[in-house]
């Protein structure tokens, strides 16, 4: 089945019901305004205005969302392009949908991309976030405007809409952050402590390839290697262009990812030349306390959502105390581009994400009679069941299933006896390319873990009797290993899988973890995890003492998934992911034992619901 909603008893109205039947009131425009708004510095940013289009006489003030993208808010197009080609792939999702239906969209190259001047110093800098307030400002001043804001996006941008309400600009009234996260450091680039070891990499050739304008460095990503671009649009006032290209001069002063992000291998690491700057001042939840708790917020994720992300929406929806707080989980990858479950009818539609989405905005900035009130504050959609089900909580489930690494390779519902399985870490060993990690990098995966047996048979192993009933699990699994180690440091994956009665082997979910950050510390306000939480920090960081037993509990990656009767749960292990994760320790393959046989010892913890 695919995730299509209708007819499902998740929902009062679903977002597909409810995009079906909100009209388009307006046209578009042939062509959006373009402009340089300058900020308080001085340096002048790029933006675009769509303004709706009516026949009849009406209002014509209109809310406004606001898209915040390094991505380009358009490309120029060479002479002769097809007249297929769209310029703003990047934003076209949020055109399409919301003009017609009333809105004003304003789109900005934010400082140091696209046709903005200045440089970026950071990702997500602090610098840019105060340019967001003066865009609010300049927004409000239209008159255009009806004085709210709400803003949007996909990863980047929605973390950027976080950051917008964060401001504190009163006008700003809703954010709906799609795909993004909310710690930076641990939703992101050092999932379980361990730097991904080609993110970095692949994201600073994108920005090369866009903000210094090189088509030959973007040939190798499908988002934007179509011949008919010419680098970013110039605005209006620019007929020539010239003022674009003294832009993208500038943009060679930015900051280079792979040599930035490594200058913060623990959170509590900071600049030496700037020692208030940290991983927390490019990560959303540090402005936590700054977001009014009148703004509405729309977090939205998938169960492949990259190796954290789905973490971030769940984190920002149990941090944040504002009262009116969504949350939308489905069977996604990054930015809803596949629908991951390989029992799905469709490769995907972002349809039904962007009807939660407009809806969203509909309730709270034009106060439309939506329904909205009478949903669940969370949906989420239960692979293998195919299903979407509403909650009022997080986690939904409120039992746990508790099994235990046994002997003989078995996973027990009760300890067995006393014993120890080995392995020795394969620094050779990966995931292969089509995993959750992939669509971060701008690829176009659309089938996942399909080589899953072949790749976890080398692994080891536990796995349970077969399932006498169904049964359904929904939140983070945790795992706890009870090991040793012949070295001080080491990097543990727990994968989850479900071995079918057929033979099929399914990919469920996994987790990571670095052992030097096994400690385990009270989760604070602005990070109010409902899984084992840690801060990453040198300061609680201990390398393992070789030979010593040590415990290291964490959670897998969150899930909804529902394992059939006599289907088998299977946990295994591994201590390298060569295609993703940077080896640890460098040079030292540790053999790892991993101990058994009693309550302490080695388990995985599932959320669970038996199905009748």
């Amino acid at each position: 089945m695919s995730d299509i909603d209708e007819d499902n008893a998740a929902w009062v109205m679903s977002p597909s019901q409810y995009l079906d039947q909100r009209p388009a009131t307006h046209a578009q425009p042939e062509r959006p305004r373009s402009q340089y708004v300058e900020m308080q510095d001085g340096c002048k940013l790029a933006v675009d205005t769509y303004l709706p289009q009516a026949d009849a006489p009406g209002s014509n003030r209109f809310p406004t969302i606001l898209i915040l993208t390094p991505y380009y808010r358009r490309f120029a197009l060479r002479d002769g392009h097809s007249s297929a080609t769209e310029a703003s792939p990047n934003i076209a999702l949020y055109r399409d949908c919301f003009v017609p239906r009333g809105y004003a969209l304003v789109v900005v190259d934010v400082r140091g991309t696209g046709a903005s001047f200045g440089t970026r110093d950071s990702f997500r800098s602090p610098t840019e976030r105060e340019d967001f307030q003066t865009i609010a400002d300049w927004i409000v001043d239209q008159d255009w405007s009806d004085g709210t804001i709400g803003s949007t996006g996909i990863s980047y941008l929605g973390a950027a809409a976080c950051f917008l309400a964060s401001t504190e600009h009163p006008a700003i009234k809703a954010i709906a952050p799609l795909f993004a996260v909310w710690n930076t450091y641990a939703d992101h680039f050092y999932p379980g402590g361990v730097l991904l070891n080609q993110l970095a990499t692949t994201y600073d050739d994108i920005m090369v390839g866009l903000d210094h304008d090189r088509p030959d460095v973007l040939q190798t990503f499908p988002y934007f290697n179509n011949p008919d671009y010419a680098g970013p649009q110039p605005v209006d006032e620019d007929p020539d262009g010239a003022l674009k290209r003294a832009a993208v001069k500038e943009h060679l002063g930015n900051f280079r990812m792979p040599d930035f992000i490594t200058e913060f291998r623990f959170t509590d690491d900071r600049l030496p030349y700037d020692r208030n700057f940290g991983s927390h001042s490019f990560s959303p939840y540090h402005y936590a306390d700054k977001i009014s708790a009148d703004v509405a917020i729309l977090s939205v994720s998938g169960w492949m959502d990259g190796a954290g992300f789905a973490n971030g929406s769940i984190a920002r929806f149990l941090s944040l105390p504002n009262p009116n707080q969504h949350l939308l989980l489905g069977p996604w990858d990054h930015g809803a581009r596949s629908n991951v479950s390989p029992w799905r009818e469709e490769v995907g539609s972002q349809s039904l994400m962007m009807g939660a989405v407009l809806r969203f905005f509909d309730h709270y900035l034009m106060g439309l009679d939506t329904q909205l009130k009478e949903e669940a504050p969370i949906h989420y959609f239960s692979l293998h069941a195919e299903e979407w089900r509403a909650a009022q909580q997080w986690p939904p489930l409120s039992t746990t299933r508790r099994l235990y690494a046994d002997n003989e390779g078995a996973l027990s519902v009760a300890p067995g006896a006393a014993g120890v399985d080995r392995f020795r870490a394969d620094f050779s060993w990966g995931t292969g390319s089509g995993t959750r990690h992939e669509r971060l990098s701008a690829q176009q995966v659309t089938k996942y873990y399909t080589d899953w047996s072949q790749k976890e048979s080398g692994l080891l192993s536990w796995t349970s009797p077969p399932l006498d009933s169904a049964a359904e699990i929904a939140g983070h699994p945790v795992v706890n290993l009870s090991l040793t180690s012949s070295e001080a440091d080491a990097v543990l994956h727990v994968y989850l899988s479900e071995l079918e009665a057929d033979g099929s082997l399914r990919y469920v979910t996994e987790g990571v973890l670095r052992a030097l950050h096994r400690r385990l510390v009270p989760a604070p306000a602005d990070q109010n995890w409902s899984w084992p939480y840690r801060d990453f920090s040198r300061k609680n960081s201990a390398p393992l003492v070789p030979g010593e037993p040590a415990e290291l509990r964490f959670a897998l990656l969150p899930t909804a998934w529902r394992f059939a009767r006599g289907s088998r749960i299977r946990v295994s292990v591994a201590a390298a992911d060569a295609d993703h994760y940077v080896q640890l320790p460098y040079g030292r393959p540790p053999e790892i034992v991993i101990r058994r046989g009693s309550e302490e010892a080695t388990w995985v913890e599932l959320p669970w619901r038996d199905i009748n």
